[in-house]
């Protein structure tokens, strides 16, 4: 697996990838990202990088081994999909519309990035001979049941955002099953870690509020549950998941198979903030928001027995990691 296309490559999940792909070597990665989110000042902080704004008939240049390739543009674009993943021995798909609120705000924009978004690069993969898929997808599709999640229960979504992540798991297994590529689907938990300053997930927006001395806002009561995922745990299961037969058409969990309110995860947080020196603010309850599922963790026994995974990180040493990040980039 030396040419990896990665789409969302230049976002929180995506740099921290590309970051561990070029100190292994070896690699050769090109990323799709139309800088929605992340931007070239984000992946330029982990690599150099070759940037490329448009494409020919002739296509892009192959990206050469211990190379970063940038192409600026949207995974809605079919034409460019294809031309995109001549070469390519795995496609990492991490490009989204991610959380419940803009789902609920824009269901239609939800849909097309995370359906036909989907659905155009496992026809690249499909038309270009690629044979291992991986989809970044979520606890979502499961809806409001009682957890923790696992991956024979059958899915409920609650939000649009849900919906959706379904239905690019959907496409993945018939992929798998009519076309026989390799797709390998993986459940993220709650993501926070080093590197997460533009994503607006309950950690990263806490910790910039208390670091401008805002209040902080629990939407509901605060007894809602997550599973929150370190960054680099959940980079590992990635890696393994790409490296590992045997797995095509399978779905993980990829969490810590720890049940956490958002209350008990904001109040370890202030306590994190006090100890570097940042001034404790309030913490308060706003209205819930529509969409959200009131609890939500992981049975993760898959990921260890077939990934040979688990996670390694406890929340504690994550939001100290992530607070030490936010408090020495205040101006990136």
């Amino acid at each position: 697996m030396k040419y990896w296309l990665i789409t969302g490559g230049c976002g929180f999940i995506g740099t921290r990838l590309v970051q561990k792909l070029v100190e292994h070597k070896g690699y050769a990665v090109r990323i799709i990202d139309n800088l929605t989110v992340g931007t070239p000042d984000d992946l330029g902080r982990v690599c150099a990088f070759e940037q490329v704004d448009s494409f020919t008939e002739n296509g892009f240049a192959a990206p050469t081994v211990n190379r970063v390739q940038l192409i600026v543009a949207d995974i809605l674009n079919p034409d460019l999909a294809l031309q995109a993943g001549e070469g390519m021995d795995v496609v990492v798909h991490l490009a989204a519309n991610t959380g419940v609120g803009p789902s609920v705000e824009d269901p239609r924009a939800d849909m097309l990035a995370n359906v036909v978004g989907t659905f155009n690069y496992l026809e690249s993969a499909r038309m270009n001979k690629i044979p291992r898929f991986i989809f970044a997808s979520s606890g979502a599709p499961a809806g409001e049941v009682d957890p923790p999640i696992h991956e024979e229960l059958p899915p409920h979504p609650v939000s649009p955002y849900g919906a959706s992540k379904l239905a690019g798991e959907g496409y993945c297994s018939a992929y798998k099953r009519t076309f026989g590529i390799d797709t390998v689907m993986l459940r993220f938990g709650n993501v926070y870690g080093p590197g997460s300053g533009h994503k607006n997930s309950v950690v990263a927006k806490f910790i910039r509020q208390a670091l401008r001395g805002e209040t902080l806002e629990m939407f509901g009561d605060g007894t809602q549950t997550r599973d929150f995922i370190f960054i680099d745990d959940l980079i590992r299961a990635l890696m393994n998941a790409v490296l590992l037969p045997d797995i095509g058409g399978e779905a993980f969990q990829i969490a810590t198979n720890r049940e956490t309110t958002v209350r008990e995860m904001a109040e370890l947080l202030l306590a994190v903030l006090e100890e570097a020196g940042v001034a404790r603010v309030p913490l308060i309850n706003a209205s819930q928001r529509l969409g959200d599922v009131k609890r939500n963790y992981s049975d993760t026994t898959k990921a260890r027995q077939r990934l040979g995974w688990i996670a390694e990180t406890n929340l504690q040493q994550g939001l100290k990691r992530t607070v030490d990040y936010f408090l020495n980039n205040r101006d990136a």
